[in-house]
């Protein structure tokens, strides 16, 4: 499963950590995420996501 970075801030989601703070299981692949899932450290929304 690929990475993918915030352009915004530069965080980095990995798919085998999920994000914790925002409910999403590890091994939860980027595109599965809801398409209301926000970067947990500025807010922005998926479209601001590039592969790394």
């Amino acid at each position: 499963m690929k990475k993918y970075v915030c352009d915004v801030c530069g965080y980095t989601y990995d798919p085998k950590k999920g994000d914790a703070k925002g409910g999403i299981a590890p091994g939860t692949a980027f595109e599965d995420l809801p398409e209301n899932w926000i970067c947990p450290i500025c807010g922005a929304d998926k479209d601001s996501f590039q592969p790394a």
